[in-house]
């Protein structure tokens, strides 16, 4: 009998010294790497396929959305949030923005696309989401282009920018992207002649949808009406004038 009880407290206790061990060993912690520059061929095809599904000539629904606003760079929504390419100005800056979001027809693979574009006083940046309506590997597709704001967004919309990124979320996995990687330092920009046929597709696509949702005449005017909601100075109240006294003869 103390025989058994003897054996049972040592396996108690070498159950609970493993535990122990087990509970000071740190979790293990995955991290996915993202080769934004250059993507393996089955990414790119996976690129290549996404961007062919997105309708030419879509079919809307009667229902759409246009917002507008202004955002601190450091608060900015997500839709706002740009590449690495992007070069936004300080942290004390703002963002006028406007969105659009238009839903396709029942029978289309995605079920909204949306438009956004924003003005600070560095750099402008248009992107532009298409949902997947039933997600089972891919979910959505965004594509981003920017330009200097040393030209008017009216300048802008009415050319074709290059698209500098192309991101896949995809269902369980990680993201899939493709960004114009610009040298650093000492170091010249990498090779990325083989990825323009993507970024060619990609372009086009924001220049059909630019003209689809009718950005060229909305965003100007609803970053008119951004600008307008600026509050009023009070102007200082005048200070009265001295009355100047004739002087008296003698």
């Amino acid at each position: 009998m103390l025989r058994n009880i003897f054996i049972i407290l040592i396996g108690i206790g070498l159950a609970q010294s493993v535990s122990a061990q087990q509970s000071s060993t740190p979790p293990q912690v995955k991290v996915n790497v993202l080769n934004v520059c250059s993507p393996s061929s089955e990414e790119q095809q996976e690129i290549a396929s996404a961007l062919a599904r997105i309708p030419k000539q879509p079919l809307f629904s009667p229902d759409f959305e246009v917002d507008r606003g202004r955002s601190t760079l450091e608060e900015r929504p997500d839709f706002l949030k740009a590449g690495e390419s992007a070069q936004f100005s300080s942290d004390s800056g703002t963002a006028d923005w406007v969105r659009i979001r238009r839903e396709f027809s029942v029978q289309a693979a995605f079920s909204t696309v949306q438009y956004s574009f924003s003005h600070d006083p560095k750099n402008m940046v248009e992107t532009l989401i298409f949902h997947v309506r039933d997600p089972k590997d891919l979910m959505q597709v965004a594509i981003e282009d920017n330009a200097s704001a040393v030209t008017t967004p009216t300048a802008m919309l009415s050319t074709s920018t290059p698209a500098s990124r192309i991101k896949l979320e995809r269902f369980g996995k990680s993201s899939i992207v493709l960004a114009r990687c610009p040298g650093s330092e000492g170091t010249p920009a990498p090779d990325q002649s083989a990825y323009e046929p993507l970024f060619r597709s990609a372009t086009a696509i924001v220049s059909n949808y630019r003209n689809l949702l009718s950005a060229q005449r909305t965003v100007p005017a609803e970053l008119v009406r951004v600008s307008s909601m600026e509050p009023v100075k009070a102007k200082p109240p005048a200070k009265p004038t001295a009355k100047k006294t004739a002087p008296e003869n003698k």
